[in-house]
């Protein structure tokens, strides 16, 4: 019943009213990685959701386009700018997946989606995170966002598709805002962002 029923209708009235309480500071965030990433204030990128099906999710642009010599784009540490930094930090770079949210194209609370290169690459267990809707947070992101290996990732993620309750979600929201206070788990070990999976 709450799987199915009352965590989508929860999910749209909670980002409905996110996307209206805070379009001001959307609005504001917009306005300044306008600036910084040379009129790209979003990032779009195609990741697989409930059951594989495709959508096109959409976040802050924290880093920029720049690129060596040959064309090809500098590490993602040199391409984070100030503002993406500070975006990133605090989390607010995942405010615009409220309009995913209300799409019904993700849910508040799921497995993080991830890149559609990696969907060749899971085996039957990693697999089950495509069980339910991807979300915005998570209980991986709760145990260690991008400090935590992959194959822990996978663990807390089919961990969650198979013990979805409220309670769970509302404990993963609270875990949630403990996170972006502290600031914890955002950057792997010695990089901006986690290393890439290559199914090992």
């Amino acid at each position: 019943m709450y799987k199915v029923i009352i965590k989508p209708i929860i999910d749209f009235i909670i980002a409905l009213l996110g996307l209206l309480l805070l379009s001001p500071l959307i609005l504001l965030i917009t306005f300044f990685l306008f600036i910084a990433n040379d009129g790209k204030p979003f990032f779009f990128q195609l990741r697989p959701g409930k059951n594989g099906k495709i959508f096109k999710i959409v976040k802050f642009k924290t880093m920029n386009d720049k690129s060596d010599r040959t064309g090809l784009l500098l590490p993602d540490s040199d391409r984070l700018t100030k503002i993406g930094s500070f975006v990133r930090k605090t989390s607010l770079d995942e405010l615009p997946q409220l309009f995913n949210v209300l799409r019904g194209d993700m849910s508040l609370i799921g497995p993080r989606p991830l890149l559609t290169q990696y969907m060749h690459l899971y085996n039957d267990f990693q697999n089950r995170r495509h069980e339910v809707k991807p979300g915005i947070t998570g209980w991986a992101q709760v145990n260690g966002r991008n400090a935590i290996s992959w194959d822990k990732k996978f663990e807390f993620d089919v961990w969650y598709v198979e013990h979805v309750s409220l309670i769970l979600d509302l404990k993963i929201l609270f875990k949630t805002v403990l996170k972006v206070i502290k600031s914890d788990g955002i950057n792997a070990v010695d990089s901006a962002t986690i290393e890439p999976f290559d199914g090992e």
